[in-house]
């Protein structure tokens, strides 16, 4: 299991394919990158939460006020729903990050590229697993 504080990151670093995959760096680099992901979806929400119960509008008496109220706010929920299973799934990355697992793909075990962890860090399937994984979604709801 690796050591959370095992490794500094320098400022500019990026991570790249040229370098050991998922060395203490690269690893502590997507940690940094999750853990800020986290902070700032819950930050967002705490916010949101914050607005919803000063603003409570949905007393009002004009129906119509009411109504797009209540939207807005179902809105919000379904929002605030989709961003708790998304802390979830970077939770689930730090666990696989500290159990050494992380950044490989669940389906075949090759390394999932550097570019697409970059751009996704929950990614749990290379972009062929993920591709083919996304076909037989297809091929199955045209059933």
């Amino acid at each position: 299991m690796s050591n959370p504080s095992s490794a500094i990151v320098p400022q500019d670093y990026q991570p790249s394919d040229d370098e050991e995959f998922m060395n203490p760096v690269m690893q502590e680099y997507f940690r940094n990158k999750l853990i800020a992901w986290r902070s700032e979806l819950i930050r967002e929400s705490s916010e949101t939460i914050k607005e919803t119960l000063q603003g409570v509008e949905l007393n009002k008496p004009d129906m119509t006020d009411r109504a797009s109220a209540e939207t807005d706010h179902a809105l919000e929920l379904r929002t605030r729903d989709r961003e708790r299973k998304l802390i979830n799934k970077i939770n689930e990355a730090l666990m696989r990050i500290d159990d050494d697992s992380y950044g490989y793909c669940e389906e075949t075990g090759d390394p999932i590229s550097v570019k697409r962890l970059d751009a996704r860090p929950i990614a749990t399937l290379s972009l062929e697993a993920q591709e083919r994984h996304e076909r037989m979604e297809r091929t199955h709801r045209d059933d």
